[in-house]
C-alpha cells in the first residue's frame, strides 16, 4: 500500500492547529505538527491522530526564532525517515501565531518586532527552508485572517502583517508553479480559542458583537476552520491556486 500523504502543521498542538491536524488525518493524511512549549498538548494531538489509524509526530519549533529554521528541516527530515518512512512532505500549514491587541499610539517596537518575525518573516523563511523537502505537486497552506480585508481597533500590525501573507501566497503560487505546489490562504474571522488572551471565549460583550455583525449569527468555532484547511490539501483542490479563502460566516459583509 502507498504511504499517506504527510502535512506539517505549525502550532498543532491547540486550538485551530490542532483542529486542522485531526480534520487532515480524518482525510487519510499522516501528520507532523509543532508546537512551542506545550509538548503534553501536543502529545495528545499525536494520540487523535494515531486513533483515526494514521501516524503523527510532534516537533518543537518556536516560529520567531528564524535562525534555527535550518537545523528544524534536518530534524524533519529525521523523523521522516524514522517515523513514516518518507522523505518528503506534501503539504505545509503556517498556522502558528499569536495575536497581540494594542492602539497604533501605544504599539511598541518590541510588540512590532516579535509580530513580524512570528507571522511573516516565520512564514516567509520557514517556507524557504522546508520547500526542498516539499514533494512537487504538493501545496502551502498560509493562514491569515478577516483583519486583513476589514479593521477592528488594536490589531493594526497584525493585520497588516496578515495583508502580507495574502500577498506572500500568490507570489509563492506564481514562483512555486514551476514545481506545481500550489500556494493558498485560508482567513479565519472571529474563532473560539485560546488566542489571544482567548477573549473570543471569555468576553461576551465581544462575542455578542462579532455574532451581530456575522451573516450566520454566531462566533466560529475551530471545526468551522480545520476541514477548510484539510480540504485544501487534497486531491479535490487540485485546481484551486493564489487563493484567499475567507472562513468567517459572512463576517462585515
Amino acid at each position: 500500500m502507498a504511504n499517506s500523504k504527510i502535512a506539517l502543521v505549525t502550532g498543532g498542538s491547540r486550538g485551530l492547529g490542532e483542529n486542522m491536524a485531526i480534520r487532515l488525518a480524518e482525510k487519510g493524511l499522516d501528520v507532523i505538527v509543532t508546537y512551542k512549549s506545550n509538548k503534553e498538548e501536543a502529545d495528545k494531538t499525536v494520540a487523535e491522530i494515531e486513533k483515526l489509524d494514521q501516524k503523527a509526530y510532534a516537533l518543537q519549533l518556536d516560529v520567531s526564532k528564524s535562525g534555527k529554521f535550518m537545523a528544524f528541516a534536518d530534524e524533519v527530515k529525521k523523523v521522516l525517515d524514522s517515523h513514516f518512512n518518507a522523505s518528503k512532505i506534501d503539504f505545509l500549514v503556517n498556522n502558528a501565531g499569536i495575536g497581540i491587541n494594542v492602539p497604533l499610539v501605544e504599539t511598541t517596537e518590541e510588540q512590532f518586532d516579535i509580530l513580524v518575525d512570528i507571522h511573516f518573516k516565520g512564514t516567509f523563511f520557514l517556507t524557504q527552508k522546508l520547500l526542498p523537502i516539499i514533494s512537487d505537486g504538493g501545496g502551502i497552506v498560509n493562514i491569515s485572517s478577516g483583519l486583513a480585508r476589514f479593521s477592528f481597533p488594536g490589531y493594526s500590525v497584525y493585520g497588516s502583517l496578515k495583508a502580507a501573507i495574502d500577498t506572500l501566497t500568490r507570489y509563492q503560487a506564481k514562483e512555486l508553479a514551476s514545481r506545481k505546489i500550489r500556494a493558498n490562504v485560508v482567513a479565519p474571522g472571529g474563532v473560539e480559542t485560546d488566542f489571544a488572551g482567548g477573549v473570543n471565549k471569555t468576553d461576551e460583550n465581544k462575542r455578542t458583537a462579532i455574532a451581530n455583525i456575522t451573516a450566520l449569527g454566531r462566533m466560529g468555532k475551530p471545526d468551522d476552520i480545520g476541514g477548510v484547511v484539510a480540504f485544501l490539501c487534497t486531491e479535490d483542490a487540485k485546481w484551486i491556486n493564489g487563493q484567499r479563502i475567507e472562513v468567517s460566516g459572512g463576517l462585515l459583509l
